[in-house]
C-alpha cells in the first residue's frame, strides 16, 4: 500500500507549520511503522526537487510557483507532475489532501483522491460570520466533486462542511492522532505557579485577544498570574500584523505579565505545557482543537471556549468551559481555577482519562489503515 499526503506544512520543511502539519507528520510516521509506504508532496521554498526523508517517510518538495497570478493553479500542476513521476516509480494507491487540494486535478486518476476535512474555506468563513470568497468557494466545491472519499477529523467539521457545500457523499470520522509518548503526564514539580499557557496562531478566531482582555481582572484576583503565548503571527489581507494589532489591547501596566514566544517547534510544546499551571484555548471556531487535546493528555487543567468541537473532545468534567468571547466570564473562571488546587487536580485527572479513552493512538491508526484498505479494495 502506497499513500501520498499533500501538504505544504510538513514540519521537516516548514518550521512555522501549524497543527495540521504536526498531525500529518505523526500519522505518516505511525503508518510507515506499520509497513505502509508513505510519501509526502507539497510546495515549499526550495530551489530544487531534492528528495529528503523523515525516518521511513519520503518527502518530495516541489518549488513554489513564481507566477504573479494563478499560482494555486500552477502549484497544482507542479504537484500533479510530481505525483505522476512518483506513480511510475512506485504505484500510488491513494493521495490525501485538505479541502482545496483537488480543485485542478482531473476527474479520473490512477489513485484514489481523499479529502481529510480539517476545516476548509467555507467552514471557517461561515462559522466566523464571514462570507466565503467566490474564487476560493469555487475551488473548494470543485475539489469535493473530484474527491473519491472523504474523512473528517471530527463529527462537527464533517457535518458542518457537508451542510455548507451541500454534497451527497458520505464521510468517515477519524479523529486526529496525538503522540502520547511525547504528550505524557506532566511532572508537577516543573509547574510555574500562576502560569497560563496559550498555543496557536495569533489570529482572531483563536480568541487570544479576549484572553488578553481578561488578564487585568485575572491578575487583580491572582497577582502572580501571568500569560505565556506560543504561536506564529497572522496577517490581515492588507498585510497588517495581528501581533501588532494585539498590542493596543494590552494594559501597559501588565506588559511584564505577558510573554510572546513567537513560533515554537512542535517538539518543544510539551515542555511549555509542562510548566503551565493551566492551559487556556478560548477559540471562537475550531475544526478539531489539537492543542487542547495535547494539554489534556499531559494532565493539565484546561480551559476551553464552549463551542461544539471542544464538547466533542471532552466533557465538562474533564475541562472547564467558558462562554466564547465573554471576557468577564473567562476572567472569573480562570481566576477561580488558579485559586483552587482541588478543582485543578480533579479536572486534570478526568481530562487525561477521557482523552486517552477517546483518542487512543493504536485505535486511530487501525481506523486509518482499515479505511485505506477498504478504499483500495473498492478500486478493484
Amino acid at each position: 500500500m502506497h499513500i501520498v499526503f499533500l501538504t505544504h506544512e510538513y514540519p521537516t520543511l516548514n518550521p512555522k507549520h501549524g497543527g495540521v502539519g504536526s498531525v500529518v507528520q505523526t500519522l505518516a510516521r505511525k503508518l510507515s511503522d506499520q509497513g505502509i509506504s508513505i510519501s509526502v508532496v507539497g510546495t515549499y521554498p526550495v530551489e530544487t526537487e531534492k528528495i529528503i526523508t523523515d525516518g521511513k517517510v519520503t518527502i518530495y518538495p516541489v518549488p513554489f510557483s513564481r507566477w504573479k497570478f494563478a499560482r494555486f493553479w500552477d502549484n497544482s500542476k507542479r504537484i500533479l507532475r510530481k505525483l505522476n513521476e512518483i506513480h511510475r516509480q512506485n504505484p500510488i494507491h491513494a493521495v490525501e489532501g485538505a479541502e482545496l487540494s483537488f480543485a485542478f486535478f482531473p476527474e479520473k486518476t490512477p489513485y484514489k483522491k481523499v479529502i481529510r476535512m480539517h476545516g476548509g474555506h467555507h467552514f471557517f468563513a461561515v462559522t466566523l460570520g464571514k462570507k466565503p470568497r467566490m474564487w476560493r468557494s469555487f475551488q473548494e466545491k470543485q475539489s469535493f466533486k473530484k474527491a473519491d472519499a472523504l474523512v473528517a477529523v471530527s463529527r462537527y467539521v464533517g457535518e458542518t462542511t457537508k451542510k455548507l457545500l451541500d454534497f451527497d457523499k458520505d464521510f468517515e470520522v477519524i479523529y486526529n492522532i496525538v503522540d502520547t509518548g511525547k504528550f505524557h503526564p506532566a511532572d508537577p514539580s516543573k509547574t510555574v505557579k500562576g502560569r497560563i499557557f496559550f498555543a496557536g496562531t495569533l489570529t482572531e478566531k483563536k480568541g487570544i485577544r479576549h484572553l488578553i482582555l481578561a488578564l487585568p481582572e485575572i491578575v487583580r484576583q491572582v497577582p502572580y498570574a501571568h500569560l505565556v503565548v506560543a504561536g506564529r503571527d497572522w496577517r490581515f489581507p492588507d498585510g497588517r500584523s495581528y501581533m501588532d494589532y494585539l498590542q493596543q489591547f494590552i494594559d501597559p501596566a501588565l506588559k511584564d505579565k505577558i510573554e510572546f514566544l513567537g513560533p515554537v517547534p512542535h517538539e518543544k510544546i510539551p515542555q511549555l505545557i509542562e510548566r503551565a499551571e493551566i492551559c487556556v484555548y478560548p477559540s471562537l471556531s475550531e475544526s478539531f482543537g489539537l492543542v487542547a487535546l495535547e494539554a489534556l493528555l499531559m494532565q493539565k487543567p484546561t480551559v476551553l471556549s464552549d463551542i461544539s468541537i471542544y464538547r466533542e473532545i471532552v466533557s465538562s468534567e474533564g475541562a472547564l468551559f467558558v462562554k466564547p468571547a465573554q471576557t468577564s466570564d473567562m476572567a472569573q473562571s480562570i481566576a477561580d481555577l488558579l485559586k483552587s488546587p482541588e478543582k485543578r487536580l480533579k479536572l486534570s485527572e478526568r481530562g487525561r482519562a477521557e482523552a486517552l479513552n477517546k483518542f487512543n493512538p493504536e485505535k486511530i491508526i487501525r481506523n486509518n489503515i482499515e479505511f485505506y484498505a477498504r478504499l483500495i479494495e473498492n478500486n478493484g
